[in-house]
């Protein structure tokens, strides 16, 4: 995984720096800072993102973006609106270090990322879907307005619809679990982009312990896996070096067909 960076507030590079090449993209450290001066094209932070591999320990995010933060994990799509994920934000000393122990025994070079970055996300799913859950989807769903053209009808289509997806997965093709995680990865992709726009730098790491973080905030005792941590905050400048290294993607000839 790769993920969206901010550049350290004393960078003064415009938009207009970007290339039109391709192939040929400033490095992360050329970039503006904290998305503002007028950057709004999404396509900019898409290519000035970048993995932090050191962050700024004493950088942290404002009470503002945390608000920000979790309505990102809040309002990420998910097929037929499933939402099958919960999240656990840590941003005290304590919760970043019970989030650490998933990495200190086998990944330990991730644990620094984790202990410096500014708030740091767990990203889990669902270990079942049952009518319960589905119901207490279309009852916010309804409580939200979205049936309220014909509440019956619409609200009895939404159920059947969602209902016969779940079920697709679960008794033909076997693979709902699958299908879950799925979905916690769309929330993740949009999350890793959305942290962007707000100047956020991130770490997305599949180096854990699951089990170890399971067990550690009694994610299967409430009916749910860890998947993905991702740590929020801001690059050290000096230390980072990935933060001025140019991106690399394969051309798009190689992964682009247009019909």
């Amino acid at each position: 995984m790769t993920l969206t960076s901010t550049p350290p507030a004393s960078s003064s590079d415009t938009f207009d720096s970007i290339s039109q090449d391709e192939n040929i993209i400033p490095a992360n450290g050329d970039r503006n800072p904290d998305g503002l001066n007028g950057v709004h094209d999404i396509t900019f932070y898409a290519k000035h993102r970048h993995t932090v591999k050191v962050f700024d320990p004493d950088r942290k995010i404002t009470p503002e973006n945390v608000d920000k933060i979790r309505d990102l994990l809040r309002f990420s799509p998910s097929s037929t609106n499933a939402q099958p994920w919960k999240f656990i934000l840590a941003s005290t000393e304590e919760g970043k270090n019970r989030v650490a122990k998933a990495t200190d025994t086998h990944y330990p070079f991730n644990s620094p990322s984790i202990r410096n970055a500014s708030h740091v996300v767990v990203f889990a799913s669902r270990l079942a879907i049952d009518e319960d859950f589905l119901f207490k989807v279309l009852d916010q769903e309804e409580k939200d307005g979205r049936f309220e053209a014909d509440p019956e009808t619409f609200r009895a289509q939404m159920h059947g619809g969602r209902s016969m997806f779940v079920n697709l997965h679960k008794q033909d093709m076997k693979d709902v679990q699958h299908w879950m995680d799925k979905q916690v990865y769309l929330n993740i992709g949009q999350f890793l982009l959305g942290v962007a726009t707000l100047g956020i730098d991130a770490t997305p790491m599949e180096g854990i312990e699951t089990r170890t973080l399971d067990e550690e905030f009694g994610l299967r005792e409430q009916g749910y896996n860890s998947l993905v941590v991702v740590a929020l905050g801001y690059s050290d400048e000096e230390a980072d070096y990935n933060a001025k290294l140019p991106k690399s993607r394969l051309p798009l000839s190689e992964i682009l067909t247009e019909v």
